[in-house]
């Protein structure tokens, strides 16, 4: 199916149905049909034709659906752009994807005011001077579709987060993304009557295509904030009665440990706390279904080169395999754990997570030499190295690039990181691989501690001491008041190496 079939189907199915909810005012699915028609027609008054790229780079709006919508009906390809990012990240990003149009939220003017790039930019939300404004050239539109189209055109050039480097942009195709939506909507048994909340930014992958489109794949209605914040995400699942939300592991923390009055808040219409980018700490598990009142808590695994398809922990295994993401694939898609090019983990063995389906990316952008690195025979290479257990649940232990070898010992670095982040005075470690003239790699540690704390590494050391075999503790220990993180908070460990490269020359 194409993105844009995706949008008539629902406008015919549920016209006057609520698609998109935004501060208590709705938009239907034949509303949104309409707007995106026009958009398409402004587009096509751009220059744009089918294959030319679109950039956005907005918070979550309105005008951001549209222009989604929009785009496929042109036949064009979405640029999603982080709206956390500088204007010399968006220009690479612009530059890289050969973007023809630019489309920006009118909160981020500075940004697109220092854009060294040639390109057409257009104001969403609040008008700019000198920028046209989206909806004014809507209303003077006349609608336009495609009328032909293959769900093999790509759709989309999802851009990864940098923690080694420059972005890779994942080209995904129209199958691909509808693809990542019904394996969502399969695995969470959504139904027009779901209400999801949007609260996390919807151009990162996760959000946008097993959350946005897996609501759409069974007509439901999405719920929509600005921008994530504790209190508006408990008050708007209780006024908007939201039955579904994904976020990261902070999303569901934050509000349990800054709003007072958290217990006074309705959150009995959900049915599904889903979480992914990170695990949630084995001893908080317990206390959210505890505060939340629920034990419907998912956790998904996945990355912006599958889709992101990958494999869900659901809430039966919630709390007997606590950490882990789950055993085989997510609907839709397949997983193994392979010991090398050619052989697979056995149970208690360690691995790299491989992963197959519909959702997986086509290629990396004008760049065959990386994704040469990471297809093979239509298998993603995901460079996460999982335990399997004895019942063939996986346990993260590391991304392949970031695991240490000291001495002919594996060391995997989140395992120091868990050790060394449960001492109750730290608040942020990165654990490194530090070049080492007798040991080959020795363990590194940048630790920020928290506010006020008086940390020593000797006090680090012998808190980790009984938790960690010798080899594993680090011999380099540097306190930091903050970490080099991307845009959507990974830390950028390539730094932290580079920085500390010479530490034992």
């Amino acid at each position: 199916m194409h993105i844009s079939e995706l949008m008539d189907l629902n406008a015919r199915r549920f016209p006057d149905k609520d698609f998109v909810r935004i501060n208590g005012k709705g938009y239907t699915y034949s509303t949104i049909k309409d707007f995106s028609e026009k958009a398409a027609g402004f587009f096509k008054t751009c220059g744009i034709g089918k294959g030319d790229k679109i950039a956005i780079m907005s918070f979550n709006t309105a005008g951001f659906v549209i222009g989604f919508h929009a785009t496929a009906k042109t036949g064009a390809t979405l640029v999603p752009v982080n709206h956390k990012l500088t204007h010399q990240e968006v220009d690479y990003i612009l530059e890289h994807s050969e973007a023809k149009l630019f489309l920006f939220d009118g909160a981020l003017k500075d940004v697109a005011d220092n854009l060294s790039c040639s390109i057409k930019k257009v104001s969403l939300e609040s008008r700019v001077d000198g920028y046209e404004h989206f909806e004014d050239e809507l209303e003077k539109a006349e609608p336009f579709t495609l009328q032909e189209f293959s769900d093999l055109d790509i759709a989309q050039i999802l851009y990864t987060s940098g923690t080694t480097g420059n972005p890779k942009g994942c080209l995904h195709t129209h199958r691909s993304v509808i693809a990542a939506g019904i394996g969502m909507g399969w695995a969470l048994k959504f139904d027009d009557d779901d209400r999801i909340l949007m609260a996390m930014p919807i151009w990162h992958s996760s959000p946008l295509n097993n959350w946005f489109v897996g609501i759409q794949i069974v007509g439901g209605t999405m719920v929509m904030l600005r921008e994530y914040h504790p209190l508006h995400f408990l008050q708007t699942i209780q006024e908007e009665k939201c039955t579904a939300f994904f976020g990261a592991p902070i999303a569901l923390i934050m509000p349990v440990q800054m709003i007072p009055n958290f217990d006074e808040f309705d959150l009995s219409s959900m049915r599904v706390f889903m979480y992914g980018g990170g695990p949630i700490p084995a001893e908080v598990i317990p206390k959210l279904m505890e505060k939340y009142k629920s034990k419907n808590f998912y956790q998904c695994y996945g990355m912006t080169e599958s889709g992101p398809t990958g494999s869900i922990s659901y809430p039966k295994h919630q709390l007997v395999k606590l950490g882990s993401i789950g055993t085989g694939g997510a609907p839709g898609g397949d997983l193994k754990v392979m010991k090398n090019n050619d052989e697979e983990a056995l149970p208690g063995e360690v691995g790299e997570i491989w992963l197959k389906g519909d959702s997986i990316m086509q290629e990396y952008y004008k760049d065959p030499d990386a994704t040469a690195n990471v297809l093979q025979d239509g298998w993603y290479k995901t460079g996460d190295v999982a335990l399997l257990d004895e019942d063939r649940f996986l346990f993260i232990q590391d991304r392949k690039k970031d695991m240490i070898i000291t001495g002919g010992e594996n060391v995997y670095s989140k395992e120091v990181e868990d050790a060394i982040g449960s001492h109750p005075d730290v608040m942020e470690v990165a654990v490194i691989g530090i070049p080492h003239p007798e040991w080959g790699e020795t363990v590194g540690a940048v630790i920020v501690p928290n506010q006020g704390a008086d940390l020593t590494s000797e006090e680090i050391k012998s808190y980790i001491s009984d938790k960690l075999a010798k080899y594993k503790i680090p011999r380099f220990i540097e306190f930091a008041e903050d970490l080099p993180h991307t845009p959507t908070g990974k830390i950028k460990k390539f730094e932290l190496r580079e920085a500390h490269s010479k530490a034992f020359n």
